[in-house]
């Protein structure tokens, strides 16, 4: 099931099935995060508590080792920044990166940085930085984005090119959001303390810098007022580690947090009905069932006869409604619509 429900007419383009929050908070979550427009405040106030639906990992910290999965992406955009990153209708949006150009023979991709732009310690965001972000990257896909890229070239500070192996039209998409390889780490701090090091205090570029991890409990991070594109409106962002449901509604409920993801079924019924809280549902959040055995031979779901029947048998607008109120929408692929 996808779920591309609306609250009031528009889209709410965070990922999963269902969300509940308070809604002013929820407005200036999203825009301290994406960078959508919100009211300008002199100086950032406040505190935004997450009840987040995992546990964080420090491995998340540093994008030389994104996996596969959107999950580490929420401290991403909170705590790093990008040459190109997916935003608000556009899945490659200059950020760290002024501007780029392709050569005629689609060989070489040049690339300008942004003047002025600079990690939470004070140091600038220069061309090493984004060609040694590039080669310590080693998370999912690594390899194969390595193996198109003969090599980065640095010409000046603001100024650095990425020389492909041969054509491949691909190469920007895996760059801004198909990887992590594109996200920006400071060369001369990260040397200085490595890998494990950087992982206990990070230092980015993005609009929240790292105050404190504990394990298991909440990671807190603070606005970093000198974040190029603007100031957060929020000044302390804690993503608080609350993986049972139940309990993250009951924290809901008692105002311990502002924010919580997944809250579904009979809970999200109740949430409803609780003064102060609303219920959103969130695009795009994709669910189907796949039956490994039906490559083999001697399994009954080897037999076609037997999927369609499954299929046919599968109330699939009464999971609907006992999960997701009815909220979510019924389409006929795995791939969502959005």
């Amino acid at each position: 099931m996808d779920s591309p429900l609306t609250s009031r007419g528009s889209r709410v383009p965070i990922c999963g099935l269902a969300i509940a929050r308070r809604d002013i908070l929820a407005i200036t979550a999203f825009s301290l995060v994406t960078g959508l427009p919100h009211l300008a405040l002199a100086s950032p106030q406040g505190q935004l508590t997450w009840g987040v639906h995992i546990s964080l990992s420090p491995t998340w910290f540093d994008p030389a080792e994104t996996p596969g999965i959107i999950t580490p992406f929420m401290e991403l955009y909170a705590l790093h920044d990008a040459m190109l990153k997916p935003m608000p209708g556009n899945m490659a949006q200059l950020c760290l990166a002024e501007s780029y150009a392709a050569s005629e023979d689609a060989l070489t991709y040049d690339f300008v940085l942004r003047d002025g732009t600079r990690f939470h310690n004070g140091e600038p965001v220069t061309a090493e930085d984004v060609a040694f972000s590039f080669q310590r990257y080693s998370g999912t896909s690594h390899e194969l984005l390595k193996s198109r890229v003969a090599a980065v070239e640095v010409a000046d500070p603001r100024h650095l090119s990425f020389r492909l192996s041969k054509p491949w039209p691909d190469f920007l998409t895996f760059y801004s959001s198909a990887t992590g390889a594109g996200w920006i780490v400071p060369k001369k701090y990260l040397e200085r303390v490595g890998d494990d090091g950087f992982k206990k205090a990070p230092v980015g570029a993005g609009p929240y810098k790292f105050v404190s991890f504990t394990p298991g409990v909440e990671l807190v991070m603070e606005a970093f007022e000198d974040y190029w594109r603007k100031t957060p409106a929020v000044k302390r962002l804690v993503l608080r580690v609350i993986p049972d449901e139940a309990t993250r509604l009951a924290a809901l409920k008692r105002g311990e947090v502002d924010i919580a993801y997944s809250i579904r079924g009979e809970l999200a019924d109740e949430l409803q009905k609780t003064p102060g809280l609303s219920l959103k549902s969130a695009v795009p959040g994709s669910q189907w069932l796949y039956f490994a055995d039906q490559w083999d031979p001697r399994s009954p779901w080897h037999d076609e006869r037997v999927r369609w029947a499954a299929n046919l048998a599968m109330d699939r607008q009464g999971i609907n409604q006992a999960i997701t109120l009815g909220l979510s929408h019924l389409t006929n692929s795995i791939i969502p619509e959005t």
